[in-house]
């Protein structure tokens, strides 16, 4: 019998014992109302809460054994950020082609490290690398269909998940990794970068100490123009070939939906203390027609045969916007675009009762009218800038990742797990973020009508405490002396 991914998911969730009081459903892409109604349904599931994962602190590990599944743009960048820091082995490296794999050998080489164990072949080759007992954390950077299945996978194998954004993109994904990282009591980590950029953390650190006063609204986007990476075809012609294997990021825009809201929103969740202390209620959503990317198609065929296999294809629109309204009656409006002809702007914007903060196009910091001057700004950087950044954050600019907050988040996850904290971003902040994209493509199919947002906490987050930003005790995480950081970064983009 050949085993599908959704043979595969079924098959792991009945064993697991997992939704199985709910259907297995595609919600992908589609006119069809009855698979649109499933989404709403979906979101409406309560089931009980086996254990709490929010401040959860798992057993210490003095060494945190990682196995890598994908080692493409981003898998490739984590394998080196993590040759840079202290009580990291990395002991597994696993992709559908091996030159991905000889890749990640070579940066383990470069630095002077041993080889890791290779898992290497068709799409379920992580299931042997999850059940090898060589890892204790599984990091994820495969295309965004497998994120969920290697997580489950690695959770029920003893492992803690670390997964790229988007993490889940149906309903029934948000919560199998819920229950499952309940039942297990292993982390299921979101990967999102941008809550440890760091004027975000500043922010974050602000809000946290009452600087904002009451956060009133945020507005976060990611607005980046992928025309390269949509069509970046790849090499003669071999669909495992090139930035994207098998063009998958092209496929994504096919769905009509905010495929993409976690660099917006997780900043500002985390600053709002969305499930610690407050929850998003419910949201509305609204998409334009698509005005670039069927053209792109057309002119790209007429250029290439090989492009021809897209014309005809109903694409997303350029812009869709999420307005979200949380319990204590905050708003936070979500904007995507990856398009449309314009400069990049990852918007990430505060706006509370005695301070507004602002960043892209000029970040700027005001209390009422007037934006503060360098010298306050310096005084607001002494005072509530992170102890995070404060131990990790030059280290982190020299090693890059888009400007260093992807060492930043990496170091953080590793220090966490080696001195048993809490996780900033837990397994209910993975699925609260990510359930935007089949929310928002029910609410786009639907005129913008409002739809309920789950509170995958079950009310927990009337108790949670809020992400302690300090290092809490931990801290002890080092970092090697290797070779000299590339003060140029990495150019990944995701």
């Amino acid at each position: 019998m050949v085993t599908t991914r959704r043979s595969f998911l079924g098959n792991l969730a009945l064993g697991a014992g997992v939704l199985a009081a709910a259907p297995m459903a595609a919600c992908s892409s589609t006119k069809d109302e009855s698979n649109l109604a499933y989404i709403k349904a979906a979101a409406s599931r309560n089931p009980s809460m086996s254990f709490n994962m929010c401040g959860y602190a798992a057993p210490k590990l003095d060494t945190v054994r990682v196995g890598f599944v994908g080692i493409g743009d981003r898998g490739s960048g984590a394998v080196k950020r993590m040759t840079y820091i202290e009580g990291v082995e990395v002991t597994a490296l696993c992709d559908i082609r091996q030159a991905a794999v000889d890749g990640g050998q070579k940066i383990l080489s470069d630095a002077g490290l041993p080889k890791a164990k290779e898992f290497v072949g068709g799409d379920l080759g992580f299931k042997e690398l999850c059940e090898s007992g060589l890892v204790d954390l599984v990091y994820i950077a495969t295309p965004w269909e497998w994120h969920v299945p290697v997580a489950i996978a690695a959770m029920e194998a003893d492992s803690h998940a670390a997964v790229e954004v988007s993490t889940a993109k149906t309903m029934d994904e948000c919560w199998q990794m819920v229950e499952t990282s309940e039942r297990t009591r292993k982390h299921c980590v979101i990967l999102e970068n941008c809550c440890y950029d760091f004027f975000e953390m500043l922010t974050i650190s602000m809000a946290q100490q009452g600087a904002f006063g009451d956060l009133i609204h945020g507005e976060g986007a990611y607005i980046h123009d992928l025309d390269y990476w949509h069509f970046n075809k790849p090499k003669d012609n071999k669909m495992t070939d090139g930035a994207y294997t098998k063009m998958w990021r092209l496929h994504e825009n096919k769905r009509k939906a905010n495929v993409y809201p976690t660099h917006g929103l997780g900043p500002i969740c985390q600053a709002m203390n969305i499930n610690r202390g407050d929850k998003m209620d419910y949201l509305t959503s609204m998409m334009s027609e698509d005005f670039t990317l069927k053209h792109r198609i057309a002119e790209m065929a007429e250029k290439d045969p090989f492009f021809k296999q897209f014309v005809g294809w109903e694409m997303r629109g350029n812009m869709d916007m999420q307005m979200i309204r949380t319990n204590k009656g905050r708003t936070i409006m979500i904007q995507h675009d990856i398009s449309s002809p314009r400069p990049y702007s990852r918007i990430h914007m505060l706006s509370g009762t005695k301070c507004f903060a602002q960043k892209w196009p000029k970040q700027h910091i005001a209390f009422g009218h007037n934006v503060i001057d360098d010298a306050k700004f310096k005084e607001l950087e002494d005072k509530y800038t992170p102890e995070i950044i404060r131990r990790v954050g030059e280290m982190a600019k020299q090693v890059g990742g888009h400007g260093g907050m992807d060492f930043v988040m990496d170091w953080r996850l590793i220090d966490c797990l080696r001195n048993g904290l809490p996780m900033d971003m837990d397994v209910y902040d993975a699925a609260a973020w990510s359930c935007i994209t089949p929310l928002s493509e029910w609410s786009i199919a639907n005129k913008s009508n409002s739809i309920e947002i789950p509170d995958f906490t079950r009310g927990a987050w009337k108790t949670n405490k809020p992400i302690d930003l300090t290092l809490n005790g931990g801290g002890t995480t080092g970092v090697r002396n290797l070779k000299k950081a590339d003060s140029k970064g990495q150019l990944e983009v995701h």
